[in-house]
């Protein structure tokens, strides 16, 4: 079994208050939580540093973990609750988004059955299929290759595995993106392999790509990725976004 922790926080640089702005009349944390609670996962905990959050999380029966303020990524966040909450080593958490109102429960059970059935394995994630040469070549658009076994080898903005046949006169040339795929952030932790993570350092592929996953891979710690068993929903990020999700929902 696994516990899922939602980081939830109020700031965000794109769009302020975006766990609490309201989708079909619910505010967008509650529809993470209830997919949450719609996956087999034991325990489902909102982890935040903000009164105003706490205090919707509990109008629709929540329970939430207050955290430090000074967190820097989620990861970080989950840490501090299984630090205060003082689970074993080897229990495993599932990190779900605060952003991920679409987030199909299947996914959230898919990646904790990683960790339950890859032992050596402290971190497990998700990836799929890219759609476009487009995606191929955004830098937002985050890459994974893996191992014939499923570890992840390399997390990447940039378009990988490259093609050089299909591109003989450089990146503009590209016209090929098979066999790539794209990274699904949805983590799960071993309570172990999280606490380790959280203490190290960034480190420098982390800072040149902007992703903290690397932090991992460059110390050594295992993740085990597996494609989506189902199609992924769309996170919200922006004004856009939310407008997208809204439809979605509403229809």
């Amino acid at each position: 079994m696994f516990r899922v922790v939602i980081p939830a926080r109020y700031a965000s640089a794109r769009l302020p208050g975006k766990a609490l702005l309201s989708i079909g009349g619910k505010p967008m944390i509650q529809w993470v939580y209830e997919r949450a609670q719609a996956s087999r996962a034991s325990e489902v905990l909102i982890a935040t540093d903000d009164l105003l959050i706490v205090s919707a999380a509990h109008s629709f029966g929540a329970e939430t973990v207050m955290t430090a303020a000074t967190h820097k990524s989620g990861t970080d966040r989950i840490a501090e609750v299984a630090r205060v909450r003082g689970w074993p080593e080897s229990d495993i958490v599932v990190n779900v988004q605060g952003d991920e109102p679409l987030i199909p429960p299947a996914l959230i059970d898919q990646v904790g059955a990683l960790l339950e059935t890859n032992p050596a394995a402290q971190i497990a994630t998700l990836a799929t299929r890219l759609a476009s040469l487009a995606e191929f070549m955004d830098p937002n658009a985050v890459k994974v290759v893996t191992d014939a076994t499923g570890r992840a080898l390399y997390f990447s903005r940039a378009p990988i595995p490259w093609d050089r046949d299909s591109a003989n006169s450089g990146l503009v040339s590209q016209k090929s993106f098979a066999g790539a795929r794209r990274h699904v952030g949805i983590y799960g932790y071993r309570v172990g392999g999280l606490l380790r993570l959280a203490t190290l350092a960034p480190s420098s592929l982390e800072q040149r790509e902007k992703l903290e996953q690397l932090r991992a891979l460059e110390n050594g710690i295992e993740i085990r990725v597996a494609d989506c068993a189902e199609p992924p929903g769309p996170d919200v990020n922006t004004a856009a976004d939310l407008e997208r999700v809204t439809a979605l929902l509403q229809g």
